[in-house]
């Protein structure tokens, strides 16, 4: 794929090249730290960064974005101040202790050993609304990311979104037109994509070393937690955490401690369960290996699938089991498995699995074979963050960018609705919509609670609350 010809408007990097902007902002700007702080990258070259989401994944995130000295945090958003109980009970989260988080980070580099350049704020919109920040991180819930992201594209920001991209196929749709129709730059956070163990595994594959492929089997873990079952009673809502704006386009629905931080996406209305956290990455390498990056199936159906006791709160599946056969004629079977990620391709001529193990292959002198150099080559990325940061410069696509996101999610929606209906669903990957039933057709999208829709207002007409 490649980035639309029409060019980009220019972003705030362009516009402070210029000394008489510089010496605006230097009047009446956030604060920005000064180059000497980052090494040789000058401020005009420097990505700033605002993070929308403090929770569990926020805690791989930040690391990785504060290794590269060309990309600045200058903000983080969530609706949570401070609390515990994440993935578990001693991670102490939310805006307040990231916000510090960064601003240690950033004061250890500093010669005076301070730094003061990291706002904190409840409302993701204030981050949209600063002209200084050229690109966002979501790393939300996943039933804000198309809200978020769309709201992003529209406000001139490119994105970086956390896997899975979606709650729904519709709203990849709006994802991919408002990334395209503003010209912007879109990550998936799927980072097995900048892997060079799972690219050389799919290079195998692609490249026919284990024959014609017929099958694949895709792994997805077991829910490492058990919420609470029928007859769950409401909980008051702690100090500090605006739960209303949590929910957001969401259902109204009681607080439960379970409901949200980590425990969410064990929730149909906020996530896909196992099947699209987990799935998210295994199928991503599946599709990559399968050269159906830009496709999908024809046919989904649930082979056994189970689910938790009606009136529990979570409603995810607890076994994911679906199967997918694809216009070639490949099946490909998706489970829970105790080998939690992961990949086997079985082909005419042997099998070949990759996983967390590394690669392992019926016949073992396949797995440091070469590609020639007249052979399918895939997209090389060393780090997911940094191909984000590169492209955001050169205005080309990353390695994930928003279509193939959308496409490796529909692909685990679509097993979720054929589990949630105990049936088989036929798929139509290039108009991409269910063929014959309507009410397997109505689960690809999800009604939108308001006013949290793609419509909600970027800074008047305010409803979520602001940081104190």
């Amino acid at each position: 794929m490649k980035t639309p010809s029409t060019p980009v408007p220019a972003t705030r990097r362009e516009f402070i090249r210029s000394s008489s902007a510089l010496a605006a902002a230097a009047l009446a700007g956030p604060f920005i730290a000064p180059s000497s702080l980052f090494g040789q990258n000058a401020p005009s070259k420097r990505i700033t960064l605002g993070i929308i989401g403090c929770g569990n994944q926020s805690t791989v995130d930040l690391p990785e974005w504060l290794k590269n000295d060309d990309c600045q945090i200058v903000a983080v958003a969530d609706v949570n101040r401070a609390s515990f109980g994440y993935r578990n009970e001693k991670q102490f989260l939310g805006r307040e202790p990231q916000r510090d988080f960064i601003t240690h980070a950033y004061a250890q580099r500093a010669a005076s050993g301070t730094y003061r350049g990291v706002t904190a704020y409840a409302d993701f919109r204030d981050i949209l609304a600063r002209p200084d920040i050229d690109a966002v991180a979501i790393i939300t819930p996943d039933h804000w990311h198309a809200v978020m992201a769309v709201m992003a594209a529209k406000a001139g920001k490119d994105i970086y979104c956390q896997k899975p991209l979606t709650l729904s196929i519709a709203e990849g749709h709006a994802m991919i037109a408002a990334v395209r129709s503003n010209r912007r730059v879109l990550q998936t956070g799927s980072q097995y994509r900048s892997n060079a163990v799972m690219r050389h595994a799919c290079e195998l594959v692609r490249n026919g070393r284990i024959g014609k492929l017929e099958r694949v089997e895709t792994y997805v873990a077991e829910n490492n937690f058990t919420g609470p079952g029928p007859g769950w009673r409401e909980m008051p809502v702690p100090e500090g955490f605006d739960y209303e704006a949590w929910l957001g386009p969401a259902p109204r629905a009681a607080f439960h401690a379970d409901r949200c931080f980590y425990r969410f996406r064990f929730i149909r209305d906020y996530s896909g369960g196992q099947t699209t956290n987990f799935g998210c990455h295994s199928n991503n390498v599946a599709h990559w290996g399968m050269g159906m990056d830009l496709s999908g199936p024809v046919e989904v159906e649930d082979i056994g699938a189970e689910f938790p006791l009606k009136g529990s709160l979570f409603n995810t599946a607890t076994k994911v089991a679906f199967r997918a056969r694809y216009a070639n004629g490949v099946v490909l079977e998706c489970k829970t498995d105790k080998r939690s990620f992961g990949a086997t391709f079985h082909g005419s001529a042997g099998w070949l699995r990759v996983g967390s193990k590394g690669i392992e292959c019926s016949q073992p002198a396949l797995v440091t074979s070469t590609i020639g150099a007249n052979e399918i080559h895939l997209a090389v990325s060393a780090n997911h963050y940094r191909n984000f940061l590169d492209c955001v410069k050169s205005r080309q696509d990353p390695v994930e960018p928003v279509e193939l996101g959308h496409r490796t999610a529909s692909l685990c929606h679509l097993g979720n609705i054929a589990m949630q209906l105990n049936q088989r669903i036929t798929w139509d990957p290039q108009a991409e919509r269910i063929v014959g039933d309507a009410e397997a057709a109505k689960l690809t999208g999800r009604p939108m609670r308001a006013p949290y829709d793609y419509t909600l207002p970027p800074t008047s007409g305010r409803t979520l609350s602001r940081a104190g």
